[in-house]
């Protein structure tokens, strides 16, 4: 996929391009593919480059993140200023020949906050369970709880809270995560073991951080990664 350079001086003073150090993800026109997964992205698919190559947002470690569509500025300001890690989603304007800004991707903790901030706690807890509805129609029951009891048998000491969590994350219908894959649906320790570390990667070391602050993917990995082995070692108990 050949991604158009970005306009600069003129486009940012309009609000239509991140400014540099910002995340961009690209909203694509065309069909694409990930350049590391092979999975196929069609038209409309999000993706962000990396290395000069088409990144899916599961590979590009950003698909923790839901999408809030541009229209409420005050919205989209908290819900940002309250997530770790955020992204601006762009399109290109055939008409106008650059880049619009057409939302942002945020945490749904953060995008919750921020909705309860914004608006009254009865149209808060109304889009709560909007989305708790389509988070359940994504979600194959039986599965996400074999899931969830197989990391049990891999790591005993993991919580339970974060076992359905980590379930619930990885085998969402369509999402193209790694508890969609055929290893994952067959529960085999390698799959399970890969969804546990992304879990841990998030939701235990500085990692969302680092990328927030612009460290590259691969080398935010790596200052993780003895964090990571800790916290499976521990979730295996071993010493």
């Amino acid at each position: 996929m050949v991604v158009k350079p970005m306009r600069s001086t003129s486009d940012r003073e309009n609000g239509q391009t991140p400014p540099p150090g910002e995340i961009v993800v690209f909203w694509t026109l065309r069909d694409s593919a990930c350049g590391e997964c092979g999975e196929e992205l069609p038209k409309g698919s999000f993706l962000r480059m990396d290395a000069g190559k088409p990144l899916c947002l599961r590979c590009a470690d950003l698909d923790r993140l839901i999408f809030l569509p541009r229209g409420d500025a005050t919205l989209t300001r908290r819900a940002r200023c309250h997530s770790t890690l955020n992204a601006v989603v762009v399109r290109f304007s055939r008409m106008r020949k650059r880049y619009e800004r057409q939302g942002v991707l945020v945490e749904e903790e953060a995008l919750a906050r921020a909705e309860k901030e914004c608006l009254s706690d009865a149209d808060a807890r109304r889009l709560v369970r909007e989305r708790a509805s389509r988070r359940r129609d994504e979600l194959d029951a039986e599965y996400v709880a074999a899931f969830a009891r197989r990391v049990g048998e891999l790591f005993p000491r993991c919580p339970a809270a974060e076992r359905t969590a980590i379930a619930e994350h990885t085998c969402r219908k369509r999402s193209g995560r790694i508890g969609r894959s055929a290893a994952a649906r067959e529960l085999q320790g390698d799959a399970v073991v890969l969804a546990v570390r992304a879990h841990a990667r998030h939701a235990h070391t500085p990692y969302d951080r680092l990328l927030a602050r612009g460290v590259e993917r691969a080398e935010a990995r790596v200052q993780v990664a003895p964090s990571v082995e800790r916290r499976l070692n521990g979730w295996r108990g071993r010493p």
